[in-house]
Order: structure tokens, then C-alpha cells, then sequence
């Protein structure tokens, strides 16, 4: 069976409830980022939700670099699922992936995922917003400030 080309990033690869809870944040702030100011209220009210003012603030500031980032100077667009849909499409993982490796200290394996998303010259700069959004989700994980599930569902492409 072939697939059409746009479906590549978009090809399911996990389930939503197989992903740690920084993991499902990040995906949903993907998936809303592209709503303009309105996605972007709902991820601030999320990240709000998840870790306080002050943190949330600071994240936001520095997934705002993430996502202007790779809407500016993306190799392509990253596909994304519907905000409730229960799998996770190849792109999302890719991203969340790339941003969790980011903020665990693995930069170079960071790096080279994150060269799948943006050219050469912007990985650094991708990479170290990416470290800092996804330690603060990551800190709010450990903390357990970030639910265990929160989109249980049936499938929405």
C-alpha cells in the first residue's frame, strides 16, 4: 500500500498514552501552535496548568523559540494529528523526542535528531531552547506536576 507523500510526518507511530507526560505536553503544544493566538492561549493556560507562573512563563518564552524556529526555518512542515486524537504521528514523536533528548543532557543526540527538523546553522540555537523548555516540562514530570494521562480518547485525524 503506498501513502501519499504529505503523510509522511504524519504517519501514526504510538499511541498518546505511551508517551511520558513532558512528552504529551510537548505533542499538544504542537498540535495547538499552529491555531495561532488562540493555540497559543490554550498551551500558555496548559503550561500554567502544569507548573505555576513563573515557570510556565519561562517555557512558554522558550517553546515560542522552538516553534518560530521551525516554522521559520523548517526543512518542511511538520505534520500534526487533530488536538484530541489518541496516536502520535512520526513528526510529533520526532519533535518530542528531539526536545526531551534536548533538556536530558544528551546534546549531540539532540543535535542529530534535531537536524532532521532544521537546517545546520540553527541547530544550536534549536537545541538550547529546546533544552530549556523541555527541562522545565521535565522538571514538572519529576515533581509529578504533569498528570500521568490527561487525553484518553477515540481516534480524530
Amino acid at each position: 500500500m503506498k501513502h501519499h507523500s504529505d503523510m509522511r510526518g504524519g504517519f501514526p507511530v504510538a499511541g498518546f498514552d505511551t508517551l511520558s507526560g513532558a512528552e504529551r505536553v510537548l505533542v499538544r503544544a504542537l498540535r495547538h501552535w499552529s491555531d495561532g493566538p488562540e493555540g497559543q492561549d490554550h498551551i500558555a493556560r496548559l503550561l500554567l496548568e502544569v507548573m505555576g507562573e513563573a515557570r510556565a512563563k519561562t517555557c512558554q518564552r522558550a517553546l515560542n523559540d522552538v516553534m518560530g524556529l521551525i516554522g521559520r526555518h523548517g526543512r518542511r512542515k511538520l505534520i500534526r494529528h487533530q488536538p484530541h486524537c489518541s496516536c502520535v504521528g512520526a513528526d510529533e514523536a520526532v519533535f518530542a523526542h528531539f526536545i526531551m533528548l534536548a533538556a536530558t543532557g544528551e546534546r549531540e543526540d539532540a543535535m542529530l535528531v534535531g537536524s532532521l527538523i532544521v537546517e545546520g546553522p540553527l541547530l544550536l540555537p534549536l537545541t538550547e531552547a529546546a533544552r530549556q523548555a523541555g527541562l522545565y516540562l521535565h522538571r514538572s514530570t519529576l515533581s509529578g506536576m504533569v498528570p500521568a494521562t490527561d487525553m484518553a480518547g477515540v481516534t480524530v485525524h
